[in-house]
């Protein structure tokens, strides 16, 4: 009798199969990638770590609004990408090499040359202007029988998930069909006198035994576990107080969105340690009273609270019933117009907390250098919640005494050392770097 190993054909259309469906999947990934040109979920990660200190994409701050940028630089100026590429990676160099629109920004801007970041790909490039040309839309509530505004990847095209749910399908069906023929073939191997090989009659050992016994597997399935163990306690320890995203609760809501954000209201008129002192300082509520005195209630964003703040509760009350909690905190009869005597102190929640082996003056950051509050903090003015912007890492802040210039306008000291450095080294640029700010005894003494 001749014996059919059917299970052999059986693995190889699978196989088939699989190979079908990993090619399908590369090619749409592919596709895509070829497509976009540039990811706007990590442009808009390296947006809000090198850019969003002196950029916004819908209005202007220390530098333009980048909303589209890549676009209406083509378009008005029919500059290309590569332009941006030099732009960004190089801007002292484009200023002083005579490009006219180089020297049209710098001379709109106070003559302040951007910060060059040599350490951007193109491709990081890309993926930024991928952001600035497609920014998040917001959602909008909708009235009733109102339109409601989609964003691109609602308003038009096939979702990746459609593509692959499509793809799944697929498969799925190949799979079925797979095992009804093996069903059919058998059934004609039986009604024709075939003898299969029976699987199931064959003695074979239990996985687990043929592994114990295989010396090899079992080193390296040690190894294996070893070197894996080590790497996540490695990046485990690593984690250990870096609290980077941490947003507590505090007792009283203060929303910079509105205060910093639709108010205006600058940093340091709250935080006004921070421009003489090493701290920033919590502001004590009399700084809070030199407004809400007036300010007694909340009347509200002129266009409306958005769809967010309606979700989160943050409406116009809620936010009239922090003001009162404020009162009662520094314990002022609004209706008399005085106050009682009575204070109740607030216990705010620290966010940002260096290690006591940690050095760090904000005024020589704020007043000296010059450095926006938004380099460390974070977009803080678009806050509802404020959270720890960066990781705050020994690491972090040396590559930005690296790659940061020193403010040297109007500062005898720093011109003075720039001259002995330029005649010594050649410099250009000084950073905290060149003048031992990477030193231990800088921050750790």
């Amino acid at each position: 009798m001749k014996k059919v190993l059917y299970r052999h054909l059986f693995s190889k259309i699978l196989g088939l199969s699989l190979l079908f469906f990993s090619i399908s999947f590369y090619a749409q990934e592919e596709a895509a990638a070829d497509a976009g040109g540039g990811d706007p979920a990590k442009g808009k990660q390296l947006f809000n770590q090198n850019c969003a200190a002196c950029h916004s994409l819908d209005r202007k701050m220390t530098g333009p609004a980048l909303a589209n940028v890549e676009s209406r630089l083509s378009e008005d100026q029919g500059l290309d990408k590569e332009w941006l590429y030099s732009w960004i990676k190089n801007s002292p160099g484009m200023i002083s090499s005579g490009d006219s629109y180089a020297n049209a920004i710098y001379a709109e801007y106070n003559q302040a040359a951007m910060t060059p970041f040599p350490t951007l790909s193109n491709q990081d490039i890309d993926d930024i202007l991928a952001y600035t040309a497609a920014p998040p839309a917001k959602p909008v509530a909708a009235a009733a029988g109102g339109d409601v505004t989609l964003t691109p990847a609602q308003s038009s095209g096939i979702s990746n998930e459609v593509i692959l749910g499509a793809l799944a399908l697929v498969f799925g069906l190949l799979v079925i069909m797979l095992v009804l023929v093996n069903k059919t073939l058998r059934r004609i191997a039986e009604a024709n006198g075939v003898v299969l090989e029976n699987e199931k009659a064959e003695k074979r050992l239990p996985i687990w035994k043929a592994f114990a016994q295989n010396q090899f597997l079992v080193l390296v399935s040690a190894i294996f576990l070893l070197l894996a163990s080590a790497y996540f306690a490695y990046g485990w320890m690593m984690q250990v107080g870096v609290d980077q995203g941490y947003a507590p609760v505090q007792p009283i809501h203060f929303s910079h969105k509105i205060h910093a954000g639709d108010n205006k209201i600058d940093c340091k008129y709250c935080h006004s340690s921070a421009r003489v002192s090493k701290t920033s300082g919590i502001p004590s509520l009399n700084v809070c009273m030199n407004c809400h005195k007036s300010i007694y209630e909340y009347a509200g964003n002129p266009e409306g609270p958005s769809a967010e703040d309606l979700a989160a509760g943050h409406t116009n009350e809620f936010y009239t019933a922090e003001i009162k909690k404020l009162y009662k905190a520094v314990g002022w009869d609004e209706e008399n117009q005085k106050y009682t005597g009575e204070t109740k102190p607030v216990q705010w929640v620290r966010i940002h907390n260096l290690p006591d082996f940690a050095y760090f003056n904000h005024s020589q950051h704020v007043s000296v250098a010059g450095i926006a509050c938004q380099t460390c903090h974070g977009p803080i003015e678009e806050m509802e919640v404020v959270e720890q912007f960066a990781p705050l890492t020994m690491g972090w802040c040396v590559n930005c005494h690296r790659e940061t210039n020193v403010k040297m306008e109007g500062n005898a000291y720093y011109e003075a050392i720039h001259e002995e450095l330029s005649k010594k080294y050649g410099v250009e640029q000084l950073t905290a770097a060149m003048m031992g700010g990477i030193e231990c005894g800088k921050c750790h003494y």
